[in-house]
């Protein structure tokens, strides 16, 4: 016999996945996965994992920011950089389908460094496009050094030269139920490949990696 769950506005189910424990957010009647909550650990790689994070204001230091995206919104979605220009360009890709699948007007891609447009030319093309708030989401796994020093010093650098102007680095990808599928999908595609039931994806097209050693 199928359970059915009433329908209210919020409602969190709690799931048990092991030490430590995730959690399951009901809304209106449907289950939405999301990231998982770890514990708070006294050591310093714990504390990362802690925090959710990191976020800076220009002015009006004692307001918290509105929760929706808006018209006057800019998003930069930042990812480490290659030598590589055909991985340079899949970022060019996923911030395109990333803006359509939103809706957000203002959508620019980064790189950390070793190619162009850097944090610096983004946050500018976002304010030029009439962002008053720019958000830069780390297109990273985890919370290592990069996210945890060099964007957020980055960004800081940026944002000097628009006052007014306030921004904020959001968490990496980190722990995020979906991420499983994503993995999944992707092994799953791999292996039609190697065995010619599919074609190369667009990460690996032309380059001959994806097949089996023996």
């Amino acid at each position: 016999m199928t359970a059915l769950i009433p329908i209210s506005s919020r409602i969190k189910a709690k799931r048990t996945l092991g030490q430590p424990g995730g959690e399951i957010e009901v809304k209106q009647g449907r289950a939405v996965r999301g990231f998982l909550n770890f514990p708070r650990r006294p050591s310093r790689a714990g504390r990362l994992f802690a925090v959710s994070c990191s976020m800076a204001r220009n002015a009006d230091q004692g307001q918290n920011p509105a929760v929706a995206i808006g018209e006057r919104d800019g998003l930069i979605i930042v990812d480490h950089g290659s030598r590589r220009s055909e991985s340079n360009l899949m970022l060019n890709d996923f911030v395109a389908m990333f803006r359509e699948k939103t809706g957000y007007p203002i959508v620019e891609p980064a790189h950390m460094e070793l190619a162009e447009p850097s944090i610096r030319d983004a946050f500018g093309s976002c304010i030029r496009k009439g962002a008053s708030r720019v958000i830069v989401s780390p297109f990273f796994l985890f919370p290592g050094r990069h996210w945890h020093k060099d964007i957020p010093a980055l960004t800081a650098e940026a944002a000097k030269e628009h006052p007014g102007v306030s921004y904020m680095v959001t968490a990496p990808l980190g722990l995020h139920e979906l991420l499983v599928d994503v993995v999944n999908d992707r092994i799953k595609h791999c292996l039609k490949h190697v065995a010619g039931d599919a074609d190369e994806c667009a990460a690996c097209a032309g380059t001959g990696k994806c097949r089996l050693y023996e």
